[in-house]
């Protein structure tokens, strides 16, 4: 039986785009198999089952071939079986139709209906007639202690 860095069979694999973000993924603890993370090094064996942590879901492949080299995207059915739970895929759809509601600040432009909200929350009709002139009040503040 055949043997094989999971870094290395990541990447032949097609699970990540570079060897580097395999590794890197392994590092982060992103990968693991039976509950135990792997480093980069670690060999898997062919009825190995990995699972992938690529956010929202964990991806599950279980090991049909042991490969080091990279292979064309037809080939990927005899080297890998996808073996995720229907539950993950789920989580996957209801992410998607999420969409930007929940969105985290700092990642990415408004859209064009936040931008619209922010417009409207910030115009002085919302404010109505209040009296932005604070310097007027620091004034009588300082007249009072002259005294």
């Amino acid at each position: 039986m055949s043997e094989a860095r999971i870094d290395k069979w990541l990447w032949a694999a097609r699970i990540y785009k570079t060897r580097t973000l395999a590794a890197a993924a392994c590092k982060k603890g992103q990968v693991s198999m039976k509950g135990s993370q792997l480093k980069p090094s670690r060999t898997i064996k062919e009825g190995d089952i990995i699972d992938v942590k690529k956010p929202p879901i964990t991806y599950s492949f279980r090991v049909k071939q042991t490969i080091e080299k990279r292979v064309g995207a037809k080939l990927i059915p005899d080297v890998l079986e996808n073996v995720t739970s229907p539950e993950q895929y789920e989580l996957l759809e209801m992410s998607k139709i999420s969409g930007f509601i929940n969105r985290a600040k700092g990642t990415g432009r408004p859209t064009k209906k936040d931008r619209r909200s922010l417009d409207e929350f910030t115009t002085p009709e919302f404010f109505g007639d209040f009296d932005f002139d604070l310097d007027d009040q620091n004034n009588d503040e300082e007249d009072l202690f002259e005294d």
